[in-house]
């Protein structure tokens, strides 16, 4: 009761979240850039400006707004992994760029394995997080982690050759398969194309 002698009332609001996925355009993001990189890892043509421009848009630029919009999502993982990786974009631009512009040393073998390994060492621990998610997005986790590593062993003086880009191209290849199968699945309500059980179910 309250002081005048009226009842409190206690109202529950169901707030239905409407927004869409973004993580699609995190992944698509992620996967085209990863895939025209590894192009050029794999010797088909040299590092030039198209890399330079989709690492700032679509693999940086693309990937912090799905971060924040899994942010409002309340997604921690969506929200770590796509602001993470849109940031990487940025340093790895920021790394070839400020050398070329004679604004920065060009960093050595040794600190671009270490680099690398960092990004190994982060995505092999979110890849344990996806063991929780669909089998597609595991295997985006999974290849990202192998990538990272070899590019840490490849500045190490290991020979690795053009495996790394094949290896990349797989990886970019299956982030755009799971962006565009949760695209396709959503807009025709049904699975047209699997990324695999999420707790138990088919998805």
């Amino acid at each position: 009761m309250s002081s005048n002698g009226s009842k409190r009332e206690l109202i529950t609001v169901n707030i239905n979240d409407t927004t869409s996925n973004a993580g699609c355009l995190g992944l698509i993001g992620f996967g085209m850039t990863t895939v025209l990189l590894n192009i050029h890892n794999a010797g088909f043509f040299p590092l030039n400006t198209m890399i330079v421009g989709m690492g700032i848009f679509m693999g940086g630029l693309a990937q912090i707004i799905a971060g924040i919009m899994e942010w409002k999502k309340n997604n921690t993982f969506g929200t770590t992994a796509f602001t993470s990786y849109g940031l990487f974009w940025f340093s790895l631009v920021f790394i070839w760029l400020m050398p070329a512009l004679g604004k920065a040393q060009a960093p050595s073998g040794g600190a671009m394995a270490a680099y690398f390994f960092m990004w190994g060492l982060f995505t092999l621990v979110m890849f344990v997080g996806t063991l929780k998610a669909n089998r597609a997005l595991q295997v985006v986790f999974l290849s990202l982690a192998v990538l990272f590593f070899l590019l840490c062993a490849e500045n190490a003086g290991v020979e690795i050759g053009h495996f790394l880009g094949y290896e990349g191209i797989f990886c970019g290849l299956s982030a755009i398969y799971a962006a565009l199968a949760q695209v396709l699945n959503e807009m025709y309500g049904k699975v047209v194309w699997p990324i695999g059980p999420v707790g138990g179910s088919q998805h």
